[in-house]
């Protein structure tokens, strides 16, 4: 059983790609960043920006008949060093009980000048 999920994000059609995809019983949350894709407002702090990001992934999640508590894998990707401790501590309001294996890693940019934050998970759905 393979599915695709769309957030309805203009970049999802125009660069081929679906914000998750269900493949038996994973779901794959592509790399989320940090707009309110209804208005695609992008904030420009990164811990704000981290916020959005996890509303988004909830939302696909629960779509998708999973939630955050489902997440066995966190990848964060941050474009400054000094990002990672805001970022960190927002993944700690989501993630503090649920705890999956994450990696944290700077990197030299993303897509545009004004992402901070992109974050992608693996979750599983739940058993019937």
């Amino acid at each position: 059983m393979r599915r695709l999920i769309s957030t309805g994000s203009p970049f999802e059609r125009s660069f081929g790609y679906s914000r998750a995809v269900i493949d038996g019983d994973l779901v794959f949350v592509s790399g989320t960043t940090g707009y309110d894709y209804a208005t695609m407002i992008l904030p420009d702090d990164p811990a704000e920006q981290a916020r959005n990001i996890f509303r988004t992934i909830s939302t696909v999640l629960k779509e998708a008949g999973s939630s955050l508590a489902h997440v066995a894998r966190a990848q964060y990707f941050v474009t400054d060093r000094s990002y990672c401790e805001p970022v960190l501590a927002v993944c700690g309001e989501f993630f503090r009980e649920i705890r999956p294996a994450a990696g944290i890693y700077v990197v030299s940019g993303l897509l545009k000048p004004e992402m901070k934050v992109e974050i992608e998970v693996t979750a599983r759905l739940p058993k019937a």
